[in-house]
Protein backbone atom coordinates (compact mmCIF):
# COMPACT_ATOMS: atom_id res chain seq x y z
CA UNK A 1 0.00 0.00 0.00
CA UNK A 2 3.07 2.85 0.57
CA UNK A 3 4.34 2.07 -2.48
CA UNK A 4 1.51 2.13 -5.00
CA UNK A 5 0.80 5.86 -3.70
CA UNK A 6 3.59 7.38 -5.80
CA UNK A 7 3.72 4.60 -8.53
CA UNK A 8 -0.10 5.84 -9.30
CA UNK A 9 0.98 9.17 -8.93
CA UNK A 10 3.52 8.79 -11.61
CA UNK A 11 1.08 6.75 -13.86
CA UNK A 12 -1.63 9.89 -13.84
CA UNK A 13 0.94 12.50 -14.77
CA UNK A 14 3.06 10.69 -16.82
CA UNK A 15 0.52 11.81 -19.92
CA UNK A 16 1.18 15.64 -18.64
CA UNK A 17 5.10 15.11 -18.69
CA UNK A 18 5.33 16.44 -22.18
CA UNK A 19 3.20 19.86 -21.81
CA UNK A 20 4.53 20.44 -18.67
CA UNK A 21 8.14 20.12 -20.54
CA UNK A 22 6.72 22.29 -23.45
CA UNK A 23 5.54 25.10 -21.44
CA UNK A 24 9.11 25.11 -19.53
CA UNK A 25 11.09 25.76 -22.97
CA UNK A 26 8.32 28.21 -24.48
CA UNK A 27 8.62 29.91 -21.17
CA UNK A 28 12.51 30.37 -21.29
CA UNK A 29 12.29 31.23 -24.72
CA UNK A 30 9.66 34.00 -24.70
CA UNK A 31 12.61 35.27 -21.31
CA UNK A 32 15.19 34.80 -23.59
CA UNK A 33 13.69 36.77 -26.67
CA UNK A 34 13.06 39.43 -24.25
CA UNK A 35 16.20 39.60 -22.82
CA UNK A 36 18.11 39.52 -26.64
CA UNK A 37 15.39 41.52 -28.73
CA UNK A 38 16.45 45.34 -29.23
CA UNK A 39 12.93 47.05 -29.19
CA UNK A 40 11.95 44.65 -26.14
CA UNK A 41 11.15 46.48 -22.82
CA UNK A 42 12.58 45.41 -19.28
CA UNK A 43 11.77 42.59 -18.03
CA UNK A 44 10.23 42.98 -14.06
CA UNK A 45 9.17 40.21 -11.73
CA UNK A 46 5.39 40.64 -13.35
CA UNK A 47 6.33 39.73 -16.41
CA UNK A 48 8.02 36.32 -15.23
CA UNK A 49 4.61 35.60 -13.23
CA UNK A 50 2.52 36.12 -16.59
CA UNK A 51 5.17 33.34 -18.68
CA UNK A 52 4.81 31.07 -15.08
CA UNK A 53 1.49 31.44 -15.54
CA UNK A 54 1.60 30.33 -19.40
CA UNK A 55 3.91 27.39 -18.79
CA UNK A 56 1.57 26.45 -15.94
CA UNK A 57 -1.84 26.49 -18.60
CA UNK A 58 0.10 24.83 -21.23
CA UNK A 59 1.49 21.79 -18.45
CA UNK A 60 -2.33 21.62 -17.85
CA UNK A 61 -3.68 21.91 -20.94
CA UNK A 62 -4.15 17.98 -21.78
CA UNK A 63 -7.21 17.91 -19.01
CA UNK A 64 -8.38 21.39 -19.29
CA UNK A 65 -7.90 22.95 -22.83
CA UNK A 66 -10.30 25.29 -23.00
CA UNK A 67 -9.38 26.97 -19.39
CA UNK A 68 -5.25 26.99 -20.77
CA UNK A 69 -5.95 28.49 -23.76
CA UNK A 70 -7.88 31.25 -22.15
CA UNK A 71 -5.11 31.91 -19.63
CA UNK A 72 -2.47 31.43 -21.97
CA UNK A 73 -4.07 33.95 -24.67
CA UNK A 74 -4.19 36.58 -21.99
CA UNK A 75 -1.01 35.84 -20.59
CA UNK A 76 0.37 36.64 -23.40
CA UNK A 77 -1.54 39.65 -24.72
CA UNK A 78 -0.20 41.22 -21.49
CA UNK A 79 3.90 40.36 -21.71
CA UNK A 80 2.93 41.30 -25.56
CA UNK A 81 1.83 44.85 -23.79
CA UNK A 82 4.31 45.13 -21.54
CA UNK A 83 7.56 43.75 -23.11
CA UNK A 84 6.58 43.56 -26.28
CA UNK A 85 8.09 40.19 -27.06
CA UNK A 86 6.86 40.07 -30.63
CA UNK A 87 5.92 36.96 -32.56
CA UNK A 88 7.42 34.48 -29.67
CA UNK A 89 4.50 35.33 -27.47
CA UNK A 90 2.23 33.85 -29.89
CA UNK A 91 4.13 30.75 -30.23
CA UNK A 92 1.68 29.10 -27.13
CA UNK A 93 -1.93 30.26 -28.03
CA UNK A 94 -0.78 29.00 -31.61
CA UNK A 95 0.24 25.20 -29.46
CA UNK A 96 -3.63 25.80 -27.70
CA UNK A 97 -5.00 26.69 -30.83
CA UNK A 98 -4.23 23.41 -32.31
CA UNK A 99 -4.91 21.65 -29.44
CA UNK A 100 -8.49 22.63 -28.68
CA UNK A 101 -9.10 22.69 -32.66
CA UNK A 102 -7.93 18.69 -32.94
CA UNK A 103 -10.02 17.95 -29.68
CA UNK A 104 -12.99 19.44 -31.54
CA UNK A 105 -13.70 22.81 -29.73
CA UNK A 106 -13.52 24.71 -33.10
CA UNK A 107 -15.42 27.65 -31.63
CA UNK A 108 -13.18 28.74 -28.58
CA UNK A 109 -9.96 27.62 -30.99
CA UNK A 110 -11.25 30.44 -33.60
CA UNK A 111 -12.00 32.93 -31.12
CA UNK A 112 -8.91 32.98 -29.41
CA UNK A 113 -6.81 33.15 -32.23
CA UNK A 114 -9.31 36.68 -33.21
CA UNK A 115 -8.71 38.12 -30.10
CA UNK A 116 -5.04 37.57 -29.78
CA UNK A 117 -4.20 38.83 -33.49
CA UNK A 118 -7.12 41.42 -32.53
CA UNK A 119 -5.02 42.22 -29.77
CA UNK A 120 -1.58 42.09 -31.17
CA UNK A 121 -2.54 44.32 -33.92
CA UNK A 122 -3.48 46.94 -31.70
CA UNK A 123 -0.71 46.84 -29.55
CA UNK A 124 1.40 47.13 -32.68
CA UNK A 125 -0.65 49.48 -34.46
CA UNK A 126 -0.43 52.16 -30.71
CA UNK A 127 3.38 51.49 -30.39
CA UNK A 128 4.67 52.10 -33.88
CA UNK A 129 7.04 55.03 -33.70
CA UNK A 130 5.57 58.01 -36.23
CA UNK A 131 8.55 56.91 -38.76
CA UNK A 132 8.13 53.16 -38.46
CA UNK A 133 6.92 51.99 -42.17
CA UNK A 134 3.65 50.33 -42.30
CA UNK A 135 5.19 47.53 -44.45
CA UNK A 136 6.56 45.72 -40.98
CA UNK A 137 3.32 45.42 -39.65
CA UNK A 138 1.66 44.45 -42.54
CA UNK A 139 4.11 41.06 -42.84
CA UNK A 140 3.63 40.43 -39.00
CA UNK A 141 0.17 40.55 -39.05
CA UNK A 142 -0.11 38.61 -42.51
CA UNK A 143 2.52 35.76 -40.65
CA UNK A 144 0.54 35.32 -37.81
CA UNK A 145 -2.71 34.88 -39.39
CA UNK A 146 -0.97 32.53 -41.41
CA UNK A 147 0.05 30.50 -38.40
CA UNK A 148 -3.49 30.70 -36.90
CA UNK A 149 -4.94 29.62 -39.68
CA UNK A 150 -2.92 27.03 -40.52
CA UNK A 151 -2.74 25.62 -36.98
CA UNK A 152 -7.10 25.42 -36.83
CA UNK A 153 -7.14 23.99 -39.97
CA UNK A 154 -4.16 21.28 -39.11
CA UNK A 155 -6.46 20.82 -35.56
CA UNK A 156 -9.32 20.11 -37.85
CA UNK A 157 -7.56 17.56 -40.09
CA UNK A 158 -5.68 15.75 -37.41
CA UNK A 159 -9.15 15.27 -35.44
CA UNK A 160 -10.81 14.07 -38.64
CA UNK A 161 -7.79 11.83 -39.20
CA UNK A 162 -8.50 10.44 -36.16
CA UNK A 163 -11.92 9.98 -36.57
CA UNK A 164 -11.39 7.90 -40.04
CA UNK A 165 -8.99 5.50 -38.10
CA UNK A 166 -11.84 4.92 -35.33
CA UNK A 167 -14.17 4.37 -38.18
CA UNK A 168 -11.99 2.08 -39.89
CA UNK A 169 -11.47 0.22 -36.28
CA UNK A 170 -14.93 0.08 -35.99
CA UNK A 171 -15.72 -1.62 -39.29
CA UNK A 172 -12.83 -3.75 -38.37
CA UNK A 173 -14.78 -5.21 -35.60
CA UNK A 174 -17.64 -5.36 -36.93
CA UNK A 175 -16.26 -7.38 -39.62
CA UNK A 176 -14.95 -10.06 -36.86
CA UNK A 177 -18.14 -9.88 -34.88
CA UNK A 178 -19.67 -11.40 -38.80
CA UNK A 179 -16.98 -13.60 -39.20
CA UNK A 180 -17.70 -14.94 -35.80
CA UNK A 181 -21.02 -14.91 -36.23
CA UNK A 182 -21.12 -16.82 -39.63
CA UNK A 183 -18.46 -18.92 -38.42
CA UNK A 184 -20.97 -20.15 -35.40
CA UNK A 185 -24.06 -20.44 -37.99
CA UNK A 186 -22.29 -22.62 -40.12
CA UNK A 187 -21.52 -24.53 -37.27
CA UNK A 188 -24.75 -24.77 -36.27
CA UNK A 189 -26.24 -26.12 -40.10
CA UNK A 190 -23.48 -28.73 -39.22
CA UNK A 191 -24.52 -29.88 -36.28
CA UNK A 192 -27.95 -29.67 -37.63
CA UNK A 193 -26.92 -31.82 -40.84
CA UNK A 194 -25.15 -34.54 -38.57
CA UNK A 195 -28.09 -34.85 -36.34
CA UNK A 196 -30.54 -35.52 -39.10
CA UNK A 197 -28.17 -37.95 -40.88
CA UNK A 198 -27.79 -39.75 -37.36
CA UNK A 199 -31.79 -39.66 -36.70
CA UNK A 200 -32.51 -41.06 -40.11
CA UNK A 201 -29.96 -43.50 -40.25
CA UNK A 202 -28.87 -44.93 -36.58
CA UNK A 203 -32.39 -44.26 -34.90
CA UNK A 204 -34.26 -46.81 -37.32
CA UNK A 205 -31.71 -49.53 -36.76
CA UNK A 206 -31.45 -49.27 -33.26
CA UNK A 207 -35.15 -49.59 -33.06
CA UNK A 208 -35.81 -52.66 -34.77
CA UNK A 209 -32.97 -53.74 -32.63
CA UNK A 210 -34.87 -53.28 -29.44
CA UNK A 211 -38.36 -54.01 -31.35
CA UNK A 212 -37.45 -57.17 -32.12
CA UNK A 213 -35.17 -58.16 -29.01
CA UNK A 214 -38.45 -56.71 -27.34
CA UNK A 215 -40.37 -59.09 -29.19
CA UNK A 216 -38.68 -62.13 -28.70
CA UNK A 217 -38.34 -61.74 -25.08
CA UNK A 218 -42.41 -61.32 -25.23
CA UNK A 219 -43.05 -64.66 -26.98
CA UNK A 220 -40.75 -66.84 -24.85
CA UNK A 221 -42.73 -65.35 -22.00
CA UNK A 222 -45.77 -66.19 -22.98
CA UNK A 223 -44.33 -69.65 -24.47
CA UNK A 224 -43.67 -70.66 -20.61
CA UNK A 225 -39.74 -70.11 -21.31
CA UNK A 226 -37.60 -67.49 -19.31
CA UNK A 227 -35.61 -65.35 -21.95
CA UNK A 228 -31.76 -66.28 -22.60
CA UNK A 229 -29.64 -63.51 -20.80
CA UNK A 230 -28.16 -62.61 -24.04
CA UNK A 231 -31.57 -61.43 -25.34
CA UNK A 232 -32.37 -59.34 -21.94
CA UNK A 233 -28.84 -57.97 -22.86
CA UNK A 234 -29.93 -57.29 -26.32
CA UNK A 235 -33.04 -54.98 -24.91
CA UNK A 236 -31.55 -53.39 -22.72
CA UNK A 237 -28.61 -52.35 -24.13
CA UNK A 238 -30.41 -51.13 -27.51
CA UNK A 239 -33.04 -49.45 -25.03
CA UNK A 240 -29.57 -47.78 -23.41
CA UNK A 241 -28.17 -47.10 -27.16
CA UNK A 242 -31.53 -45.08 -27.68
CA UNK A 243 -31.34 -43.20 -24.67
CA UNK A 244 -27.67 -42.05 -25.62
CA UNK A 245 -28.11 -41.69 -29.13
CA UNK A 246 -31.38 -38.59 -28.38
CA UNK A 247 -28.85 -37.59 -26.08
CA UNK A 248 -26.54 -37.07 -28.58
CA UNK A 249 -29.01 -35.67 -30.98
CA UNK A 250 -30.07 -33.42 -27.92
CA UNK A 251 -26.37 -31.87 -27.93
CA UNK A 252 -26.11 -31.53 -31.39
CA UNK A 253 -29.30 -29.28 -31.78
CA UNK A 254 -29.12 -27.52 -28.50
CA UNK A 255 -25.74 -27.28 -27.92
CA UNK A 256 -26.21 -26.21 -24.63
CA UNK A 257 -28.41 -29.38 -23.33
CA UNK A 258 -27.71 -31.77 -20.71
CA UNK A 259 -24.51 -33.36 -21.63
CA UNK A 260 -23.45 -37.10 -20.15
CA UNK A 261 -20.52 -37.44 -17.45
CA UNK A 262 -19.64 -38.97 -14.63
CA UNK A 263 -22.64 -38.90 -12.49
CA UNK A 264 -24.21 -41.40 -14.82
CA UNK A 265 -21.54 -44.20 -14.36
CA UNK A 266 -23.50 -45.95 -11.66
CA UNK A 267 -26.33 -46.44 -14.65
CA UNK A 268 -23.48 -47.63 -17.18
CA UNK A 269 -22.49 -50.13 -14.75
CA UNK A 270 -25.65 -51.44 -14.14
CA UNK A 271 -26.36 -52.03 -17.84
CA UNK A 272 -22.64 -53.46 -17.81
CA UNK A 273 -23.70 -55.99 -15.28
CA UNK A 274 -27.16 -56.50 -17.19
CA UNK A 275 -25.21 -57.28 -20.13
CA UNK A 276 -22.86 -60.25 -17.94
CA UNK A 277 -20.32 -58.17 -16.52
CA UNK A 278 -19.89 -58.13 -13.31
CA UNK A 279 -18.55 -54.02 -12.41
CA UNK A 280 -17.36 -52.75 -9.00
CA UNK A 281 -17.36 -48.76 -8.95
CA UNK A 282 -15.20 -46.96 -6.44
CA UNK A 283 -14.84 -43.14 -6.00
CA UNK A 284 -12.17 -41.59 -4.06
CA UNK A 285 -12.47 -37.49 -3.02
CA UNK A 286 -14.93 -35.21 -3.36
CA UNK A 287 -16.19 -34.56 -6.72
CA UNK A 288 -15.11 -30.49 -7.62
CA UNK A 289 -17.40 -28.72 -10.40
CA UNK A 290 -15.43 -30.09 -13.65
CA UNK A 291 -15.20 -28.59 -16.80
CA UNK A 292 -18.42 -29.69 -18.98
CA UNK A 293 -15.73 -31.46 -21.41
CA UNK A 294 -13.36 -33.25 -18.90
CA UNK A 295 -16.44 -34.83 -16.89
CA UNK A 296 -18.06 -36.31 -20.22
CA UNK A 297 -14.48 -37.36 -21.26
CA UNK A 298 -14.28 -39.56 -18.16
CA UNK A 299 -17.09 -41.05 -18.72
CA UNK A 300 -17.13 -41.77 -22.98
CA UNK A 301 -13.77 -43.54 -21.48
CA UNK A 302 -15.29 -45.67 -18.90
CA UNK A 303 -17.57 -46.44 -21.07
CA UNK A 304 -15.84 -47.37 -24.06
CA UNK A 305 -13.79 -49.56 -21.75
CA UNK A 306 -16.32 -51.50 -20.06
CA UNK A 307 -17.62 -52.18 -24.17
CA UNK A 308 -14.34 -53.06 -24.56
CA UNK A 309 -14.31 -55.52 -21.82
CA UNK A 310 -17.70 -57.16 -22.75
CA UNK A 311 -16.50 -57.77 -26.41
CA UNK A 312 -13.04 -58.79 -25.76
CA UNK A 313 -12.63 -60.22 -22.36
CA UNK A 314 -14.25 -63.44 -22.04
CA UNK A 315 -15.50 -63.98 -18.49
CA UNK A 316 -14.00 -61.43 -16.51
CA UNK A 317 -14.87 -58.88 -13.75
CA UNK A 318 -14.24 -55.30 -13.87
CA UNK A 319 -13.63 -52.89 -11.50
CA UNK A 320 -13.98 -48.70 -12.30
CA UNK A 321 -12.33 -46.39 -10.41
CA UNK A 322 -12.93 -42.65 -10.30
CA UNK A 323 -10.60 -40.48 -8.26
CA UNK A 324 -11.01 -37.03 -7.77
CA UNK A 325 -7.95 -34.09 -6.72
CA UNK A 326 -7.94 -30.35 -6.72
CA UNK A 327 -5.26 -30.58 -9.92
CA UNK A 328 -6.41 -33.71 -11.77
CA UNK A 329 -9.13 -36.44 -12.39
CA UNK A 330 -8.24 -39.73 -12.74
CA UNK A 331 -10.84 -42.76 -14.23
CA UNK A 332 -9.72 -46.30 -14.23
CA UNK A 333 -11.09 -49.17 -15.57
CA UNK A 334 -9.52 -52.82 -14.58
CA UNK A 335 -10.52 -56.31 -15.94
CA UNK A 336 -9.52 -59.79 -14.77
CA UNK A 337 -9.64 -61.21 -18.18
CA UNK A 338 -7.55 -64.12 -18.93
CA UNK A 339 -6.42 -62.42 -22.42
CA UNK A 340 -2.22 -63.44 -22.44
CA UNK A 341 -0.51 -60.67 -20.99
CA UNK A 342 2.06 -61.56 -23.89
CA UNK A 343 0.10 -60.63 -26.56
CA UNK A 344 0.80 -57.33 -28.76
CA UNK A 345 -1.65 -54.65 -28.40
CA UNK A 346 -2.63 -53.65 -31.63
CA UNK A 347 -5.10 -50.16 -31.05
CA UNK A 348 -8.74 -50.11 -32.33
CA UNK A 349 -10.61 -47.41 -33.33
CA UNK A 350 -12.25 -47.59 -29.92
CA UNK A 351 -8.90 -46.93 -28.16
CA UNK A 352 -7.78 -44.45 -30.64
CA UNK A 353 -11.02 -42.25 -29.88
CA UNK A 354 -10.20 -42.90 -26.43
CA UNK A 355 -6.96 -41.42 -26.64
CA UNK A 356 -7.81 -38.54 -28.66
CA UNK A 357 -10.19 -37.30 -26.68
CA UNK A 358 -7.85 -37.77 -23.67
CA UNK A 359 -5.11 -35.82 -25.23
CA UNK A 360 -7.13 -33.20 -26.94
CA UNK A 361 -7.90 -32.24 -23.24
CA UNK A 362 -4.07 -31.99 -22.40
CA UNK A 363 -4.37 -35.51 -20.29
CA UNK A 364 -2.43 -39.10 -20.86
CA UNK A 365 -3.58 -42.01 -21.25
CA UNK A 366 -2.25 -45.25 -20.49
CA UNK A 367 -3.86 -49.05 -21.76
CA UNK A 368 -1.80 -52.07 -21.82
CA UNK A 369 -2.33 -55.87 -20.69
CA UNK A 370 -1.96 -56.29 -16.74
CA UNK A 371 0.49 -58.86 -15.24
CA UNK A 372 -1.14 -60.84 -13.74
CA UNK A 373 -3.88 -60.82 -16.87
CA UNK A 374 -6.41 -59.18 -17.88
CA UNK A 375 -5.94 -55.22 -19.17
CA UNK A 376 -6.25 -51.80 -17.68
CA UNK A 377 -6.62 -48.07 -19.03
CA UNK A 378 -6.00 -45.23 -16.60
CA UNK A 379 -6.62 -41.92 -17.92
CA UNK A 380 -5.83 -38.60 -16.07
CA UNK A 381 -7.01 -35.06 -16.52
CA UNK A 382 -5.79 -31.72 -15.20
CA UNK A 383 -7.93 -29.35 -13.73
CA UNK A 384 -7.88 -26.03 -14.20
CA UNK A 385 -5.69 -23.80 -11.51
CA UNK A 386 -3.01 -27.02 -11.76
CA UNK A 387 0.60 -26.46 -12.99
Amino acid sequence: MLRSGPSSYSAVMRPDLPYALAGVTLGALLLGNAAVAPDAAPVHPADVLLVLLMAAAVALARRFPIPALAVATAAMLAAHVRVHAGVAAAFPVLGLVCLAAWRGYRLPARLASVVFLAGFLARDIAAAPPGRPGQVLVERTSLLLGWFVAVNVAGLVARQHRALIGQAEERAAEAERTREEAALRRAGEERLRIARDLHDSLTHSISIVKVQAGIAVHLARKAGDEPAPALLAIQEASSAAMRELRATLDVLREPDAERLGLALVGELAERTRAAGVPVRVSVAGEPPGLPEEVDQAGYRVIQEALTNIARHAGPATAEVRVEYAPTRLTVSVLDDGQKPAAEPLTPGVGLRGMRERVTGLGGTLIAAHRDEGGFAVRATFPLPGSA
